[in-house]
């Protein structure tokens, strides 16, 4: 039996994964996930999502994906580039015409962009598809990779782009594109992703907890005291909110505490023995 089990949960509540089953909307997180799927169903070209460490980016990046993917037009091409760190522009490029299945005889560069925009137009335009591409660790794209995505840009009609760029990344991106402006002001959505205030915490936590099988009615895991103990240690950050979490409830089943309400000292225990991973 899994130690959540134990608890009287279905399934683990603070799981790391980003998982869109446990995207907790929060106000900001909300508002940036409405305003990228705007952007992308309109055809609007790039996005930029910027966040610390732990602020819930690629949660959020996962769950617009989902949304779009399960529409019932199919009309929607997405594919992700989870770690752009390619040695060489030609790399970047064939791992694009390898995500969309790009077929080509071409093994130069610009060989590889002429595919990439004879697809974009045949797709976009031909088909009527909403091509979009997904980066996570966008903070990783080197100059020469953001002018290659600069270039995609370019392809569009009066009315839309013809390719949807998402970019997911930590706040040292901000420089890079701002010593790019040529890239910086096609940005149709520009967003920074805060950590949750001592409110959404508490309610982050309940909101995975009921997601997970509770029935809030009927208990409460966390005292008041242990809930603002927790958003000092997190910082607000979901990430490290998961962390703690986790730890305080196993920590309750191996004490065999496992109807007993979360207290301070528990926080403290839980946050103590991974205090290396929260720094």
């Amino acid at each position: 039996m899994e130690y959540y089990e134990l608890l009287g949960l279905k399934v683990e509540p603070f799981n790391l994964a980003a998982d869109p089953y446990f995207f907790y909307p929060s106000k900001e997180h909300k508002e940036c996930l409405e305003r990228l799927e705007i952007s992308v169903r309109l055809r609007q070209g790039l996005n930029i999502i910027l966040g610390d460490i732990g602020t819930g980016k690629t949660t959020l990046m996962e769950t617009l994906k989902t949304l779009l993917a399960t529409d019932p037009s199919e009309r929607y091409i997405i594919r992700t580039i989870y770690d752009p760190s390619f040695k060489s522009e030609f790399q970047f490029l064939s791992k694009l015409l390898s995500l969309y299945d790009i077929k080509t005889d071409m093994r130069s560069t610009i060989g590889c962009k002429e595919s990439v925009k004879n697809y974009l137009y045949d797709k976009g335009v031909n088909e009527n598809k909403i091509v979009t591409l997904v980066i996570d660790e966008g903070q990783k794209l080197t100059p020469t990779f953001l002018e290659a995505l600069r270039v995609f840009l370019n392809y569009q009609t009066p009315d839309f782009f013809l390719i949807n760029i998402v970019i997911f990344a930590q706040m040292e991106f901000l420089p890079k594109i701002r010593r790019k402006k040529s890239f910086l002001d096609r940005t149709a959505v520009s967003y920074v992703l805060n950590p949750l205030n001592l409110d959404d915490t508490r309610r982050m936590v309940e909101y995975r907890l009921e997601k997970a099988g509770l029935q809030l009615n009927s208990r409460q895991f966390f005292t008041d005291k242990a809930y603002e103990l927790l958003f000092k240690y997190s910082k607000g950050k979901p990430r490290k909110i998961c962390k703690i979490c986790k730890n305080a409830l196993m920590d309750l089943v191996l004490q065999g505490k496992e109807n007993s309400l979360i207290s301070p000292d528990i926080i403290e225990k839980a946050v103590s023995s991974e205090v290396w991973k929260l720094d």
